[in-house]
């Protein structure tokens, strides 16, 4: 099973990346957190990966740290969560709130996700509740480009994604935004700071 890659970032869309690994180009499906952790196309990055084969299919999922792909995976385990669920609730969450959430029995902050409503939101925190405790809550913070690490304190950094997709930005646009602005203004910046700047560079 391939499980990483390391290689050049060779193209990106909404909820996928291009890895080049000495000229072969693997498509990964990716959260707008990792899309945003792997900088800008044409520098180097690391993916965590995991491959699902079925039937009629077969993907690459594409992760910024281990710790995210293990939550991919126990994401995946709760009934009516596929593939697609599960990296929209990566997306919403950052790997500090999502043990928090579950542990917490926090249905609501799951069922900020595209596409979880709240009878599946709740499901998922009562399976999951038991097992947060044991997991890893992710490393202090993910590579984004330029080496700047994003950490996730306060939450705000989630706030201010959500709050740039209520503009109409897409997930993987406003996460990227979000990310250059939190290494420009430095991990305690607040929710106004970071949305601020990084809608100036989301609309530029």
């Amino acid at each position: 099973m391939i499980a990483k890659l390391k290689g050049l970032l060779d193209e990106t869309g909404a909820d996928w990346a291009v890895i080049d690994v000495q000229g072969v180009g693997y498509l990964v499906q990716c959260s707008a957190r990792t899309l945003a952790a792997l900088g800008e196309v044409g520098e180097a990055c690391t993916v965590f990966t995991d491959l699902q084969v079925s039937e009629n299919d077969m993907r690459l999922l594409g992760f910024a740290t281990s710790g995210e792909r293990d939550w991919f995976r126990l994401l995946t385990q709760v009934q009516g969560v596929g593939s697609k669920v599960a990296l929209a609730i990566l997306s919403a969450l950052s790997a500090d709130e999502l043990p928090s959430a579950c542990a917490a029995g926090d249905a609501a902050m799951v069922a900020r996700a595209n596409g979880v409503g709240p009878k599946l939101a709740g499901r998922i925190v009562n399976e999951l509740k038991d097992k947060a405790g044991g997991m890893p809550g992710g490393a202090a913070g993910a590579v984004a480009a330029g080496g700047v690490v994003i950490h996730q304190a306060g939450g705000a950094s989630a706030d201010a994604v959500s709050a740039l997709e209520n503009l109409g930005f897409k997930p993987a646009i406003a996460a990227s935004a979000v990310a250059h602005a939190q290494g420009e203004l430095g991990e305690g910046a607040g929710l106004n700071d970071l949305v601020r700047v990084a809608l100036k560079r989301a609309a530029g």
